[in-house]
C-alpha cells in the first residue's frame, strides 16, 4: 500500500473488523469513525454560489487532447495517459465531491462523479476526504484551513503555483483569486525545475501506510503556462502493461513536455482517467475503478 489509506476493496472487511473491535477500547473506536464512518459536513455543494464562477455561456470548451504515452518494454513497460488542456478561462478547470458531499470517507467512483457534473473529461483528485488536515478550496469556495504542507493552488488569472500551507490562511488565499487547491504532494516541478528529493517524501506520516516511494501507479496536474494544463494518469503494478513510475520519472515525462509546475496528487489504484463516459486508464491492470472523494474535471474534448 503506498498511498496512503485503506483501499476500498478492503472497506467492507475492515467496517466488519472495527464495528467488532469497537467495544473493546477507545482506540478501535477511533479508528472506526476516523477511516471508515461517513462524515458529512457539507451537503449539496453544487448548488453552493461561488461569487467566483465564470459565465459559462461566455467561454468557448477547452481544447482536450489526449495521448498514450509509454516507455520501455516487456516487464519494464510503462503507460500512461497525458491530457493536454486549453482553457479559455482557468475557472473552466473544476472540481467536485463524491455524493457533491463535502466531508470524511464519503467515496464514489470517479466516473459516477464526472456523469453528475458533466464532465467531458476527470481525474481522480487529492482524496481530501481520507484526512482531516491541508487546505481545501474547490471552485473558489473554502472548506478546511488547516495548513500542514506543500500545497497546489490554481488562481483564476490561470497560474499554478506550489505553496506553503503553513503561511498563508484558506481565506487569504481566496481574496488573492485562488479558485482550487490541492493538499498532497510533492511538488514536481517549480519554475520549470524538477524538485531535489521527491523520490523521499512521505504523506501522512500520523498514519500507517503513508510512503509514496518507489515505482507507482500516479495522478499528476501540471502547467504549460497559465490557461494550459496536463493531467497525467501512469498505471502501474501490471507487469507486461506498466510498471509505474518514481516521482522523479513523473516529473521528467511533464518537465519534457513542457510543464513549468507540476504537482502529484493521490495515485495507487485511485488513479483514473476518465473521458466522454469511458475509463481510459487500466487501475492496477485491473479495469476498475476504486472509489474517491473528489474527481478535478472539465468540459470540451
Amino acid at each position: 500500500m503506498t498511498d496512503g489509506r485503506p483501499k476500498v476493496s478492503r472497506r467492507a472487511v475492515l467496517l466488519g473488523g472495527l464495528t467488532a473491535l469497537a467495544a473493546t477500547g477507545t482506540a478501535s473506536a477511533w479508528a472506526l469513525d476516523r477511516f471508515v464512518i461517513e462524515h458529512a459536513q457539507v451537503t449539496g455543494v453544487s448548488q453552493l454560489d461561488s461569487s467566483a464562477s465564470p459565465d459559462d455561456n461566455a467561454l468557448a470548451d477547452p481544447k482536450v487532447t489526449i495521448t498514450t504515452w509509454t516507455t520501455g518494454a516487456d516487464d519494464d513497460l510503462v503507460t500512461g495517459y497525458i491530457a493536454d488542456i486549453s482553457t479559455a478561462d482557468a475557472r473552466q478547470i473544476r472540481t467536485a465531491f463524491a455524493d457533491d458531499t463535502y466531508g470524511e470517507n464519503i467515496i464514489e467512483n470517479p466516473s459516477v462523479i464526472a456523469a453528475r457534473v458533466g464532465a467531458a473529461l476527470a481525474i481522480n483528485g487529492d482524496y481530501y476526504g481520507f484526512r482531516s488536515e491541508g487546505i481545501v478550496i474547490r471552485d473558489g469556495i473554502a472548506f478546511r484551513d488547516k495548513g500542514t504542507r506543500d500545497g497546489l493552488a490554481l488562481y483564476s488569472d490561470g497560474q499554478l503555483r506550489v505553496y506553503d500551507e503553513t503561511t498563508i490562511s484558506a481565506q487569504e488565499l481566496v481574496d488573492a483569486g485562488v479558485w482550487q487547491t490541492w493538499s498532497f504532494g510533492p511538488g514536481l516541478i517549480i519554475d520549470g525545475q524538477i524538485q531535489a528529493g521527491i523520490d523521499d517524501v512521505e504523506i501522512d506520516t500520523n498514519v500507517g501506510n503513508h510512503s509514496i516511494q518507489g515505482e507507482q501507479p500516479r495522478t499528476a496536474i501540471a502547467m504549460i503556462e497559465p490557461n494550459h494544463y496536463l493531467f497525467a494518469v501512469i498505471d502501474g503494478r501490471s507487469p507486461g502493461y506498466s510498471r509505474g513510475v518514481t516521482m522523479t520519472g513523473l516529473a521528467q515525462l511533464l518537465a519534457g513536455l513542457g510543464a513549468q509546475v507540476a504537482y502529484n496528487l493521490d495515485g495507487g489504484g485511485s488513479s483514473t482517467m476518465v473521458h466522454d463516459g469511458q475509463l481510459v486508464n487500466n487501475p492496477l491492470g485491473q479495469g476498475k475503478e476504486r472509489g474517491t472523494s473528489d474527481i478535478i474535471w472539465t468540459t470540451g474534448g
